[in-house]
C-alpha cells in the first residue's frame, strides 16, 4: 500500500511582499483605532502622583498579582506576552506544549496533535530557550509531559534580557508554575480522554492556603496515564538519475504502542520573617514510567543492489525517569530603594531504559537481535544572587551573579547477537557543564512616553566529557549587550511602540559533544549507505551568535483587546548543522557514512508576526460579544553555504497562523470555543547533497464548557477534529542516484471530558 501525498498548504514563495502588505494592513487598522481613554489602574498597581518635585516623571509602578495579563505585557519595558489560567485550561490540553502551539510565532514539531518539542519562530534545535520558574530544567525533562494543571502562567519574551539569559536566538518561554496566592483553593479534576479504543485517565488535586498569618503555601499533585498507538508508513527508493531505472524500492509499515504512567508534585511555601523579608521554598517532583512496542514489516521489490536487511522485526522498550528537585529563595529589603534576592537550587534526574529489537526472515527466523541498556544519572546545583536598586523615581537597577554545575554519569551496554559492540569507547561516560554568569541592567523612566532597558551579560560554559578511549572539554564564553525601548506617541495612549537591539547565542547541547557513536540500524556492520548513516558528537563546536532587531507596535483597547504587529531580524554566524560525510571510523574496517554536528557558516532570518485579540463588540456596537483570537506570522531565512532554492534554517516554516473564537451563550451556563492551528508545508535544502521536506500541518481544536454551579463547571474537548497524514521526505542526491524516503505519520481525533470541583 503506497501513502497518498496530500495537497499541500502553503504561504506564498516570496514572502517579503505578504509580509510588507501584511504590516500596511495591520498598521492601517491600529492607526484607524481612536486612543481610548485610560482607564484608572487597581489600587494596588497605581502609582502615586506626580509631584513638582520630580518634575512630572512617572513614579515606579510594581506589579503584583492583581494585574492582568494584558496590563503586565503592557508595562514591561522588554518585550514580553503573559498567557494566564483562563487561556492555559481553555481547551483542556493533555500537555504545555499543545497550549503553546496556538500562540503567536510558536510551532511544534511532530505529527498533529502529539506536541513535540516547541519553537519560536520557526527555529528548532535549541535557539528557544525554555525555562520553568526562570532556571532551566534538566536533560529529560520535557514540555510534552508537564500537565498544564501544574501552571500559573506562561511568559513569552520574543528578545533576550539579560536577568532571564542571553540563550535564546528565538526567544524564551518561561513556564511558571502554580504560586502561593492569598485567596484559599481547594480544587479536584477529574479528566479522561480517549483516542479510538484507548483511553488515557488523570487526576489533579490543587490545595491553597495559609497557616496564621506568616505563611502560605500552594500544593499541586497530578496523576495520568496515557496510552497511544501511530502508525507507521516510510517508502524508500532509489533510481539511477541517467537511466530513470529503479534501483531500490522498500515499503516499511507498522505500529508503535506505547503506555505511560506520571506523578507530578509542585508546591510552593513562601514565608514571612520580618518586615522586608521573605523566604520561599519550592520543591518539584516529577516521576514516569513506560513500555513500548513497535512491529515493523518491510518489502522490498525484487532486483535491488543491496540485500534486503531484515522482513520484520519487533522491538520492546521500557523506561523509567524520575526528577527532584528544590529551591530556595531569600527575599530582603535593605533599605527603603534597596532588594537583595538570593536563590539556590539542588537536584537530581535518573533516567533508566532497556531495550529489545529482533530481526527476522521471511521465514520468521531471528537474524539479529541487539540488547541496549542505558542508566544515566544527572545531578545539578545553581547559585544565583540578584541586588536591585531604585535610583530616584526613574531608574531601576539590577545586578546579578548566577553559578551553576551539572554532572552526568552514564553507563550504556549494547550488546549485537550477545557480543558487545563499540567496545573502544566503553561502557561508562561523565560529562560535566559548568556554567558562570554576570549581568547589569537599568530599566529607565526617561518620560511619560518612554522608558528604556538597557543591559549586559556576560556567560561562560565549559563542557567536559571522559570514557575509557577519550576525553573531551569544550570552552566558550560570550558577552551580549542588549537595549530595548517603549514609546507612546502621547501621555494617555494605549498604543505604543517597541524596538529592541540584542546579542544572543545558541550554545552546543550535551549529546552534540559527546563523541560517541549510535550505529545505523539497518546497516549495522561493514559499510553503510548515505541515507542510513552513524550519527556521532563533535566535542570541537562553536556556540553560535545572533545579532537581533526588533520592532513593533500595540494597541491596547477599552475592553481588554489588543492588537500588535511585530517584525524581527537575526544574523547568525558560525551556525551548527548536520553534515553526512564519509569517514574512515574506529568502530569499523571499512569507511562509513558519519553524520556529526558542524559548524557551517552564516545565516540570517526575519519575519513579520501579525496578533489581534478582542470582543467584537470592541469593534462593532451590535456585534455579539464573542471573543476573538487570531495570529498569523510570516518567516523567511537564508543559509550562505548551502546553495538555494529554499536554504532556509533547519525545521523553520515559511510561517504559522491560529484563529480561534469563544463564546458564552446568555441563556444557557455555557461557553464554546474552536480553534484552528495552521502551519504550511516547505521544502528545505540542508546541503549540497540532502534537502528535506514537510508536509502541512492543520489541527482543529474545539471545547464546550458546562458551569454547573460556582463550584463544578465540566469541560467537553476535541482535539485534532479533522485528523490527516502528516507527510515528511528526505531526499538525498549522490553518485548518479537520488535517494528518497518518504515518511506517512496518521494523525487521530483525540476526546477529553474534565470534571473541575472546587471543594
Amino acid at each position: 500500500m503506497t501513502a497518498k501525498p496530500l495537497r499541500t498548504v502553503s504561504f506564498p514563495r516570496k514572502t517579503s511582499l505578504a509580509v510588507c502588505l501584511a504590516a500596511a494592513w495591520a498598521t492601517q487598522a491600529l492607526a484607524q483605532q481612536a486612543p481610548p481613554s485610560e482607564p484608572e489602574p487597581p489600587a494596588a498597581t497605581r502609582a502615586p502622583s506626580p509631584s513638582a518635585k520630580d518634575g512630572g516623571q512617572l513614579q515606579r509602578v510594581e506589579i503584583t498579582g492583581t494585574a492582568s495579563d494584558a496590563e503586565q505585557r503592557r508595562t514591561s519595558t522588554a518585550s514580553k506576552i503573559v498567557i494566564g489560567r483562563e487561556e492555559i485550561e481553555r481547551f483542556g490540553d493533555s500537555s504545555v506544549s499543545e497550549v503553546l502551539k496556538r500562540l503567536p510565532g510558536v510551532t511544534s514539531g511532530g505529527r498533529p496533535g502529539r506536541g513535540g518539542d516547541v519553537r519560536m519562530r520557526g527555529m528548532g534545535g535549541g535557539y528557544t530557550q525554555i525555562l520553568v520558574n526562570g532556571e532551566r530544567m534538566p536533560p529529560g525533562f520535557s514540555l510534552s509531559d508537564l500537565p498544564p494543571d501544574q501552571v500559573e502562567r506562561i511568559e513569552i519574551m520574543r528578545a533576550p534580557t539579560a536577568e532571564y539569559g542571553a540563550r535564546a536566538v528565538a526567544g524564551t518561554i518561561n513556564i511558571v508554575l502554580k504560586e502561593a496566592l492569598k485567596r484559599r483553593l481547594n480544587e479536584v479534576r477529574l479528566g479522561l480522554g480517549m483516542e479510538e479504543d484507548r483511553v488515557s485517565p488523570m487526576a489533579s488535586w490543587t490545595r491553597n492556603d495559609k497557616i496564621g498569618e506568616q505563611i502560605a503555601y500552594t500544593l499541586t499533585a497530578t496523576l495520568n496515564h496515557s496510552n497511544s498507538a501511530d502508525d507507521f508508513d516510510l517508502r524508500t527508493r532509489w533510481t539511477d538519475l541517467a537511466s530513470g531505472a529503479n534501483v531500490l524500492d522498500q515499503h516499511e509499515t507498522g505500529t508503535y504502542q506505547s503506555q505511560r504512567d506520571g506523578l507530578h508534585l509542585n508546591g510552593r511555601v513562601q514565608m514571612t520573617l520580618g518586615e522586608g523579608e521573605t523566604l520561599i521554598l519550592m520543591p518539584f517532583l516529577m516521576m514516569s514510567q513506560s513500555t513500548s512496542r513497535t512491529q515493523h514489516q518491510l518489502e522490498q521489490v525484487p532486483g535491488a543492489v543491496i540485500d534486503q536487511p531484515y522482513a520484520s522485526y519487533v522491538s520492546d522498550g521500557s523506561s523509567r525517569f524520575g526528577m527532584a528537585r528544590t529551591n530556595l529563595q531569600w527575599q530582603k529589603r535593605l533599605g527603603e530603594a534597596t532588594r537583595l534576592d538570593l536563590r539556590a537550587g539542588l537536584g537530581q534526574s535518573n533516567y533508566d531504559s532497556t531495550g529489545l529489537r529482533q530481526e527476522y526472515d521471511a521465514a520468521r527466523t531471528v537474524t539479529r537481535r541487539v540488547d541496549d541498556q542505558t542508566n544515566s544519572r544527572d545531578d545539578n546545583w545553581t547559585l544565583n544572587g540578584k541586588l536591585a536598586y531604585q535610583w530616584g523615581d526613574n531608574h531601576s537597577l539590577v545586578g546579578g551573579l548566577e553559578l551553576d554545575s551539572s554532572t552526568r554519569t552514564q553507563s550504556r551496554s549494547t550488546l549485537q547477537d550477545g557480543t558487545p559492540i563499540l567496545t573502544e569507547f566503553g561502557d561508562a561516560l561523565d560529562a560535566s557543564t559548568q556554567r558562570m554568569a554576570a549581568y547589569v541592567q537599568d530599566e529607565w523612566t526617561v518620560s511619560k512616553q518612554i522608558s528604556a532597558y538597557a543591559g549586559v551579560r556576560w556567560e561562560g560554559i565549559e563542557t567536559r566529557s571522559d570514557s575509557a578511549s577519550y576525553q573531551a572539554s569544550n570552552l566558550s564564553s560570550v558577552v551580549t549587550p542588549l537595549l530595548h525601548a517603549t514609546w507612546k506617541p502621547n501621555e494617555s495612549s494605549h498604543n505604543q511602540w517597541r524596538a529592541s537591539l540584542t546579542r544572543s547565542y545558541k550554545s552546543a547541547a550535551l549529546s552534540d559533544l559527546i563523541a560517541r557513536p549510535t550505529l545505523s540500524q539497518r546497516f549495522p556492520n561493514g559499510a553503510n549507505e548515505i541515507g542510513s548513516p552513524d550519527r556521532a558528537g563533535n566535542p570541537n563546536l562553536r556556540p553560535e551568535l545572533a545579532s537581533g532587531v526588533e520592532l513593533a507596535y500595540e494597541s491596547y483597547l477599552t475592553k481588554g483587546g489588543m492588537l500588535s504587529v511585530n517584525l524581527f531580524y537575526r544574523h547568525i554566524s558560525d551556525l551548527m548543522r548536520s553534515v553526512i560525510a564519509l569517514e574512515n571510523v574506529s568502530w569499523s574496517d571499512q569507511p562509513r557514512w558519519v553524520s556529526r554536528p558542524q559548524n557551517v557558516g552564516h545565516a540570517v532570518t526575519q519575519g513579520v508576526e501579525l496578533e489581534a485579540k478582542f470582543r467584537l463588540d470592541e469593534m462593532w456596537d451590535d456585534a455579539p460579544p464573542v471573543s476573538w483570537r487570531a495570529n498569523l506570522s510570516f518567516f523567511n531565512s537564508a543559509v550562505d553555504n548551502v546553495p538555494g532554492p529554499n536554504n532556509r534554517l533547519e525545521g523553520q516554516p515559511a510561517g504559522t497562523a491560529n484563529f480561534g473564537a469563544d463564546y458564552k451563550l446568555r441563556s444557557l451556563p455555557i461557553s464554546l470555543g474552536a480553534s484552528i492551528n495552521i502551519t504550511p508545508g516547505y521544502e528545505t535544502q540542508l546541503s549540497d547533497l540532502q534537502s528535506v521536506s514537510m508536509g502541512a500541518k492543520v489541527v482543529t481544536d474545539a471545547f464546550a464548557l458546562w458551569t454547573i454551579n460556582p463550584s463544578a463547571q465540566l469541560r467537553l474537548s476535541a482535539n485534532n477534529m479533522l485528523p490527516r497524514n502528516y507527510l515528511d521526505t528526505n531526499t538525498l542526491v549522490y553518485g548518479g542516484q537520488s535517494q528518497e524516503n518518504q515518511n506517512a505519520n496518521a494523525s487521530k481525533l483525540n476526546w477529553g471530558l474534565r470534571l473541575e470541583l472546587k471543594l
